[in-house]
């Protein structure tokens, strides 16, 4: 499971013209599903994005989490993050899992947000040509991989 996380002033969805969330201050999560990410991943991957001390405290220290500010969140699912491009130049996405895999998967990763973070968390829907709109707070944007916790 991949991630794309980026502190945002604001953001919002769009799909077909309808405004489906929009948030204030708060994250912006793109991510990115596998066949081999399973429950565990979401739970890890949840718990990190949620505590993760990205936004300033009074000193102008990023050293508060999403979870300490009440900052809101939105999740995107977005295949393309496990886009291969060693090869050619189009991208391969053989290894984005397909809906019937990611569907379940995303999901349940956005009930997992929720549960951590103590409210609603927007979303965009599966699959559609969604608009993704946004301030980049800072910029601040993090990936995380739950295969490579490294980076």
């Amino acid at each position: 499971m991949r991630a794309v996380i980026q502190r945002v002033a604001w953001a919002h969805v769009t799909v077909d013209n309808k405004r489906l969330s929009e948030i204030g201050e708060g994250l912006l999560v793109l991510l990115g599903i596998e066949d081999a990410d399973s429950p565990e991943d979401i739970a890890w991957l949840t718990r990190k994005i949620v505590n993760l001390r990205i936004f300033n405290d009074e000193d102008g220290v990023m050293n508060k989490s999403l979870l300490e500010r009440g900052g809101d969140a939105i999740v995107v699912s977005q295949f393309t993050l496990h886009a291969t491009t060693k090869k050619g130049n189009r991208p391969s996405y053989i290894r984005a899992s397909k809906p019937e895999v990611a569907i379940p998967l995303y999901e349940q990763f956005v009930i997992q947000m929720e549960l951590d973070l103590g409210k609603k968390v927007g979303t965009g829907i599966f699959g559609a040509d969604m608009k993704v709109a946004l301030l980049n707070d800072g910029p601040v944007t993090i990936m995380m991989d739950t295969k490579n916790k490294d980076l």
